[in-house]
């Protein structure tokens, strides 16, 4: 049964609702851990140092091993809404995504978490020990913020491409750096979120800012992919640029089974 007007209308409302409340929350459910242990760092008093310092190690372990997954199968589901799906079963195809994209999400969250220790530990040694250093501090800080923003890139292509790890981690850093408009948009999106939730209604972040922000970012990759194409179907029908190799090799396009 369909509805229109002003009923169909709600109902529609009612229906996003619910998809984006119900991914945001599978989400929280199986970052569980990394969550709660982010709350606690955050909550610690600072004079507390060797409590902090536990703390972030126990972060660095648990976010390869629960947040990685989870946000790779939380794309999944967003990835279906932006290609026009968006009727799909959310628990079934978050979990479907959860178990079929776990291996990379985890190797490409170990290799993420290693890069962001040894960054943060160079920004805290050249800004803080070395200060006659920090121009060194300021362009770690510069590299740090260009690999988080990349993160955008490489969960978008976990859930969209069958692609070895390599190519993933290779193609979501050099997409970020060639094409920089559409992730950093991304970026200022999911601040504004996370201020808006953070300012009028924190119990947002529980029910609604992850898929929200995981929705827009797959909106903004998916656009940048389907130029991609379209430029690389050009460069083929150009004889002299067919044996050309391509910076950015897309991987093939997942399909539904």
């Amino acid at each position: 049964m369909e509805f229109r007007g002003l009923t169909g209308g709600i109902y529609r409302l009612t229906e996003w609702i619910m998809r984006i409340s119900g991914t945001n929350l599978l989400w929280v459910l199986c970052s569980a851990p990394f969550l709660f242990i982010l709350y606690m760092r955050l909550a610690i008093d600072p004079q507390y140092v060797n409590e902090a310092l536990t703390l972030n190690w126990a972060l660095g372990i648990l976010a390869p091993l629960t947040l990685f997954p989870a946000t790779s199968a939380m794309f999944t589901v967003t990835r279906k809404w932006v290609m026009g799906e968006p009727d799909v079963k959310i628990f079934r195809t978050f979990f479907r995504g959860y178990k079929e994209n776990y291996k990379q999400s985890l190797v490409g969250g170990i290799f993420y978490t290693l890069l962001f220790v040894v960054m943060y530990v160079d920004i805290t040694v050249y800004m803080v020990q070395f200060r006659n250093m920090q121009l060194f501090g300021i362009l770690m800080l510069i590299l740090m913020i260009l690999l988080f923003v990349s993160l955008f890139n490489f969960f978008s292509m976990v859930a969209h491409y069958h692609m070895k790890i390599g190519g993933i981690l290779k193609n979501a850093i050099l997409l970020t750096l060639l094409r920089p408009f559409r992730v950093f948009s991304t970026l200022i999106g999911a601040i504004a979120v996370i201020y808006i939730c953070w300012t009028y209604m924190p119990v947002l972040y529980v029910i609604a800012a992850g898929s929200v922000i995981a929705w827009f970012a797959f909106l903004n990759f998916y656009a940048t992919f389907q130029k991609m194409q379209d430029q690389a179907k050009k460069r083929e029908e150009e004889q002299n640029s067919k044996d050309e190799p391509e910076l950015i090799e897309l991987g093939k396009e997942k399909k539904e089974k």
